[in-house]
């Protein structure tokens, strides 16, 4: 069959448009992609409308996720609890219940993703570590945390009010392996670990690595 020049001009760009866009997602659900801050939970450090690039290679060679660190990951399925009967601290874990279950749903959801809600919080706890609230002060395995990223005067509350909950549940507990313990740096309007348990590794999809709008504050962060 002979193909005109027109006709193979025509898949020519078709082809290139596909590979652009596999590259694209590619890229973007491996290496990196830029965004925009829409939340106000990290304040001072990040505030709303600030453009960041996020590492995600960390999530493509697993890569456990350092004290300190800012990092998104997938919001819980359920982000505040009604009961302390429905809290267990033996196991203070997200609840993550609505996960799509056919490959497209799959696609559209962890590498599209469409309908997909993510939190930005920095990292406080690791596996195995002991949590305390108290005192509006946070302590790891009986050591006060120093906080230099919050503002001066704030504290640390297990029982912060939000809309979601007032509740002091995660006051105390160790996180699990395979899990982190994570918190907002303006931490009186942050629904974070406190309201939901600890997050597992596996749904950590990136850290924040620069910051490059305003120009002013461009950097890593």
């Amino acid at each position: 069959m002979i193909i005109s020049d027109k006709t193979r001009n025509i898949l020519e760009w078709i082809f290139c448009i596909v590979v652009a866009f596999v590259l694209a997602i590619l890229i973007k659900y491996f290496v990196g992609t830029p965004t925009i801050v829409s939340q106000v939970s990290m304040r001072p450090t990040l505030q709303s409308g600030q453009r960041l690039i996020l590492n995600r290679w960390m999530r493509t060679i697993n890569e456990m996720p350092k004290r300190g660190e800012i990092i998104t990951f997938e919001a819980p399925s359920k982000v505040s609890y009604s009961s302390e009967s429905e809290v267990d601290l033996k196991n203070p874990v997200a609840k993550y219940e609505k996960e799509p279950k056919s490959w497209w749903g799959k696609f559209a959801y962890y590498v599209l993703e469409i309908g997909k809600e993510s939190y930005i919080k920095r990292v406080i706890a690791l596996p195995g570590e002991h949590v305390k609230i108290e005192n509006g002060k946070v302590y790891i395995n009986g050591e006060e945390l120093a906080e230099p990223y919050l503002q001066p005067g704030v504290t640390t509350n297990a029982n912060y009010e939000t809309t979601y909950s007032n509740y002091n549940y995660f006051s105390e507990f160790t996180v699990p392996e395979g899990y982190i313990f994570a918190m907002g740096d303006n931490r009186s309007q942050s629904t974070d670990c406190r309201a939901f348990g600890c997050i597992p590794i596996e749904k950590v999809e990136s850290k924040v690595w620069i910051r490059f709008w305003p120009l002013n504050l461009f950097g890593k962060v």
